[in-house]
């Protein structure tokens, strides 16, 4: 920008000072009214500043006038992220399996889950925003969009930071950031309690997850890149699963008796109703030293393989299992 002559300047101030003085003897000045043109300028603004454009899981962009006000959930984790972040009052709709917290039952059930979607339901609900995630079937999403309605999926997080990100990703949709921020700032603080706690440990149990134990002799587990296998690992045990080829399969009895572990932990308890005294009663388990020392416990699945803020409630819950010495009261 080219600079202006100090003259200028000078010249300007005189003005200035000239007009003040002649209205000191005279009438009031009056500043002049807004102009329509000008009123509907700065509405445009505002409305702009307030515009929500992302891009969702899907390579989709999407956007919103401002924050959604009502909003359908697909998932249980999308629900829990809308709980936790104070936009439970936005919530018209959630799917079958929302169950937490239990507020949310409350909440106009639109089917999904393991079924089909109530796609009238939804639509009766007049959402703003469809909020979807990994689970939803693409078929579900497209019916979605095609009847005019707006959607966003969430990525799934393989981490505690991406499970974070989507917390603050849900607070931009709904306006909900500085909620947010304390939530996630407090999380945070409690993983760090939970990692540095375990940090001194020098012996590291070997851990059987059970996801599955309908065939004793090939129980499911989860392997690498789950959310079991990192919250084992940050709890300062070894994953019995981490052999797998993939994030969840059967485990042959004889792999499970070659690795022996010393903590077998039942998250079909959650919705199997296993317990350790029917894994005691497995032919050839009572062989495991995680049955001789009665170091078979029930584990509520949900805080681990739901992608919401309850993660850390299933990393402390599982810290605490591995090692109990260092969380006593």
């Amino acid at each position: 920008m080219t600079r202006k002559p100090i003259r200028f300047w000078l010249i300007g101030l005189l003005s200035i000072f000239i007009l003040l003085a002649s209205g000191c003897g005279g009438e009031t000045a009056v500043s002049p009214t807004s102009t329509p043109q000008a009123a509907a300028t700065a509405e445009a603004a505002t409305a702009v500043s307030q515009a929500i454009i992302l891009t969702d899981a899907l390579g989709n962009t999407v956007e919103l006038a401002g924050p959604a006000q009502r909003i359908v959930s697909l998932a249980p984790s999308n629900t829990e992220i809308l709980f936790a972040i104070g936009a439970e009052n936005q919530v018209v709709g959630r799917d079958s399996v929302s169950d937490f917290p239990e507020a949310a039952l409350a909440v106009a059930d639109i089917g999904g889950g393991f079924g089909e979607l109530a796609v009238e339901t939804i639509l009766s609900l007049n959402p703003d925003l469809v909020l979807a995630a990994d689970i939803t079937p693409p078929e579900q999403i497209k019916a979605l969009t095609d009847v005019g309605l707006t959607v966003y999926a969430l990525p799934n997080p393989t981490d505690l930071p991406g499970m974070f990100a989507n917390l603050q990703t849900v607070a931009r949709l709904t306006g909900r950031e500085a909620e947010t921020a304390a939530l996630v700032a407090d999380l945070e603080a409690r993983v760090t309690a939970v990692t540095e706690a375990v940090a001194s440990v020098t012996t590291e149990p070997l851990v059987f997850y059970e996801i599955d134990g309908t065939d004793p002799n090939a129980p499911w587990t989860t392997g690498p890149g789950t959310f079991v296998d990192t919250l084992i690992n940050m709890s300062g045990g070894r994953n019995v699963g981490a052999v797998l080829d993939g994030p969840w399969a059967p485990l042959s009895i004889e792999e499970l008796l070659s690795q022996n572990p010393d903590i077998i932990l039942l998250g079909d308890y959650t919705w199997g109703g296993v317990t350790p005294e029917d894994v005691a009663a497995r032919e050839s388990w009572n062989g495991l030293t995680a049955v001789q020392t009665g170091a078979v416990h029930t584990f509520d699945d949900n805080t681990v393989s739901r992608p919401g803020p309850r993660l850390v409630d299933g990393l402390e819950a599982m810290a605490r299992e591995l090692h109990p010495e260092l969380f006593q009261q």
